[in-house]
C-alpha cells in the first residue's frame, strides 16, 4: 500500500531532507506541493512528485480538494500548530518538522487535535534514528546506565549562524539555536532518560556576537539590524525525580568545543557521551573502563556498510507507523514536553527568575 503525500512548505528542509528522504521510501507517494512561492512548490513537484502531482500557494485549498494520507509541514515556527491541526481534521495524518510548534499552547492545541480526530502526529527529531542514538537508547531501556541522575544536551556552533529565510525573526521562529538545534539536542537528551517530568528551569539568553558586522560565518557575514533572536541560550532543568540537565545552545559563540545534537549521559551504573563516536564509561571489578563503540560495519577496503540514513528511516518509521496503526517513535507528548521546557528558559531569562512546570 502507498500513501499520498503532500508537502507544505517547499524551502530548505523540505528539500534537504523531507523530499529526497520519502523519495526513498517505497510506500510514498508525492502528489502535492503547497509553498507560498508558486516557483519553489512547481520545482518540488517536477524534482519529487509524479507527473500529475498538483502544485498550490494555499494549504487551505490543498487540504480541501486533495484526497490526502499524509502531510510533511516543513514551514517557519509559528505556522506549525495552525497547519498542523488543520490537516489532522482534514483527515491527514502529520509529519511536523521540529520544534512541536512556537509555543506551549500551539503545541498543546496540536496534541489535543490528534487526539481529538485519531489522525498520527509526528515531531521531525531525525537524530533518533542515528546509529549511536539508536545503540544508545537501547543500553538505556536495558537500564546499563543505570539512573540517570545527571545529563548534558549539546548544541554548540562557532560561527553557523543560518542567514536564509525567516531563522533570525523571532516572531515567526520564537527564538534562535535553542529553539532552532538547542531543540535537537534536549529532545535526544530526555529520549534517553525516559523522562519527561520537569520540576523547574532555570535559563540565560544572550545577545552578545549578534551585532558584529562583517561576521566570520559559515553562510556568510549577517545582518545586525535582522538578528533578532538570541546567539546562544543555556538552561538547567530539574526534574521531579531530581535528576537534572545542562542545556547549552549556541549558533555563535567563541568556543572550540563544538558538537551538535549530542548528550552526555551519567548514570548510576554507567555514563555514556556523543563526544566523539561513542564511549560508554564505568567501572568493573573496582577499576575504571571506558568502551569505544564502532558505529560502522566496514572490515574490506571496497565495502562500507555505514547504515541507513537518518531521515530515511525516520520518513519510513513514521509511514510504518501509520500503516501497521502503532505508535509514531518521536511521539508528540514528549515533543510537547520538549517546547514547553525551551518556552520555560526563555521565561526564566526574560524574567531572571526560575520556572517551574505544572503537570496535570
Amino acid at each position: 500500500m502507498t500513501l499520498k503525500i503532500g508537502i507544505i512548505g517547499c524551502g530548505g528542509i523540505a528539500n534537504g531532507k523531507h523530499m529526497p528522504a520519502l523519495k526513498e521510501v517505497a510506500e510514498a507517494k508525492l502528489v502535492s506541493f503547497c509553498d507560498t512561492i508558486p516557483e519553489r512548490a512547481q520545482k518540488a513537484k517536477e524534482e519529487f512528485g509524479t507527473s500529475a502531482a498538483t502544485v498550490y500557494t494555499d494549504f487551505r485549498e490543498m487540504l480541501k480538494k486533495e484526497d490526502l494520507d499524509l502531510v510533511h509541514i516543513c514551514t517557519p515556527n509559528d505556522s506549525h500548530s495552525l497547519i498542523s491541526v488543520s490537516a489532522m481534521e482534514a483527515g491527514c495524518h502529520v509529519m511536523c518538522e521540529k520544534p512541536m510548534a512556537k509555543t506551549s499552547i500551539q503545541a498543546m492545541e496540536m496534541l489535543e487535535a490528534s487526539k481529538r480526530t485519531g489522525m498520527k502526529l509526528t515531531i521531525g527529531y531525525q537524530n533518533r534514528f542515528r546509529t549511536d542514538s539508536r545503540y544508545l537508547h537501547q543500553i538505556c531501556e536495558e537500564d546499563a546506565l543505570g539512573n540517570i541522575y545527571f545529563a548534558k544536551a549539546h548544541a554548540i556552533r562557532r560561527r553557523a549562524v543560518p542567514t536564509w529565510g525567516v531563522f533570525l525573526d523571532e516572531e515567526a521562529q520564537g527564538g534562535g539555536p535553542l529553539i532552532d538545534i538547542g531543540t535537537h539536542a534536549l529532545d535526544l537528551t530526555l529520549w534517553m532518560m525516559n523522562n519527561y517530568k520537569p520540576k523547574y528551569v532555570v535559563g540565560n539568553t544572550y545577545h552578545e556576537l549578534s551585532q558584529t558586522q562583517n561576521a566570520a560565518n559559515a553562510w556568510g557575514p549577517w545582518k545586525p539590524e535582522k538578528f533578532t533572536v538570541e546567539d546562544s541560550a543555556f538552561g538547567y532543568i530539574v526534574m521531579e525525580n531530581g535528576a537534572s540537565i545542562f542545556l547549552e545552545s549556541s549558533w555563535a559563540l567563541n568556543s572550540l568545543d563544538t558538537k551538535e545534537a549530542k548528550t552526555t549521559l551519567m548514570g548510576t551504573k554507567g555514563g555514556a557521551d556523543m563526544n566523539s563516536g561513542l564511549t560508554i564509561n564505568g567501572e568493573d571489578h573496582s577499576l575504571l573502563y571506558e568502551k569505544q563503540i564502532e558505529l560502522q560495519a566496514g572490515g574490506v577496503d571496497f565495502y562500507d556498510e555505514a547504515g541507513e540514513k537518518p531521515e530515511v528511516l525516520e520518513a519510513q518509521s513514521f509511514i510504518n507507523a501509520i500503516l501497521n496503526d502503532s505508535e509514531p517513535i518521536v511521539k508528540p507528548e514528549e515533543a510537547y514536553i520538549v517546547t514547553r521546557i525551551l518556552e520555560a528558559i526563555y521565561e526564566s531569562a526574560k524574567t531572571g527568575k526560575p520556572v517551574y512546570i505544572e503537570h496535570e
